[in-house]
């Protein structure tokens, strides 16, 4: 499948059949509660499993609300388990929906918040654009809240491009902007990378002295410990795919940004195309066996950034010291 092939089954997914995947925009408190613990009480009630992801501040206001009813909700820090925006599908999302495989699931799950950095909102609009594939057909329900009074009014206009209904103001209404296939395709790029970083070719005599070399670096700017191994085993996955699926070489870089408390970041770049917009946001599968190495680098790093046409690709992930 080629890149336009690929956007064009993000684009002709939209809302038909059972999944269900609108936007709910908020102001303040009372509009946040009013849109989702009505949605909660509603599954609570009628059996269906039900999930929720988001903030902590959000997670505890919700606790709250809900008081003994949800009991039986799965609480998720949004912060934490989505921290990388690539692995929320496989991690949090198809975590839970997959261990309830009969009826209808329900989750809240909030990605976007005020927060997040200006690194990380690409990845999150495509991982909103990418959920409306990654769920086409199955009967599961997720509402994403967006913080109307603090979120880029670009944002906004993103979440309605990505979400085929959009709750404002107590009203939901189809959103006639809807185009997942547009914004994956915006985000589908990536900031300059620094001159003067360290930048090695191999091919794949050359696999262990890529990896060798990418992780003294990193340990040169300040990684250590888990952290250190957990890089050496990320940049060594990508190192190995580009090999193997990447037209039989690449470069890997390595760099710092954002000072001593900043991120080591790595970069591998190959001639390979990557025609799969879910590769690295499935959970590993015995009849899926590609892709495993994206979803561990996507479960190792803080962010997972990505560019692919047809004159290569190229991963970049980060890690904070």
């Amino acid at each position: 499948m080629g890149g336009d092939d690929v956007l064009s089954e993000v684009g002709q997914v939209c809302d038909a059949g059972p999944f269900v995947h609108p936007a709910l925009f908020y102001r303040n408190t009372r509009e946040y509660t009013a849109g989702t613990v009505p949605f909660l009480l509603d599954g609570i009630a009628a059996g269906e499993p039900v999930a929720v992801a988001v903030p902590p501040p959000r997670l505890a206001l919700l606790r709250t609300a809900l008081g003994p009813s949800g009991a039986g909700v799965r609480w998720i820090d949004m912060e934490r388990a989505g921290r990388n925006p690539g692995r929320i599908i496989p991690d949090v999302l198809r975590a839970f929906a997959d261990t309830h495989p009969d009826g209808r699931v329900r989750i809240v799950g909030e990605p976007v918040w005020p927060g997040r950095t200006a690194l990380e909102y690409p990845a999150c609009a495509q991982h909103e654009a990418l959920i409306n594939l990654a769920f086409a057909g199955r009967p599961v329900t997720i509402l994403c809240p967006y913080d109307a009074a603090l979120l880029e009014a670009s944002v906004l206009a993103e979440a309605r491009a990505t979400h085929p209904a959009v709750v404002d103001g107590g009203r939901e209404e189809r959103s006639a902007r809807y185009a997942p296939r547009r914004v994956v395709a915006a985000h589908n790029r990536l900031p300059e990378r620094p001159s003067g970083v360290l930048a090695f070719g191999f091919t794949e005599p050359e696999l262990a002295d890529a990896r060798h070399i990418a992780t003294a670096e990193a340990r040169r700017l300040g990684l250590d410990g888990e952290r250190l191994a957990e890089f050496s085993l990320a940049a060594g996955e990508l190192i190995t795919n580009s090999v193997l699926h990447g037209g039989g070489s690449g470069v890997v870089s390595v760099w710092s940004e954002g000072g001593p408390d900043g991120q080591v970041v790595c970069e591998v770049r190959d001639r390979g195309h990557l025609a799969d917009p879910l590769a690295g946001r499935r959970p590993a599968s015995r009849d899926l066996p590609h892709g495993r190495g994206l979803l561990m680098v996507n479960r190792l790093a803080d962010l997972v950034r990505q560019r692919t046409g047809g004159d290569g690709t190229t991963i970049r992930f980060y890690m904070r010291r």
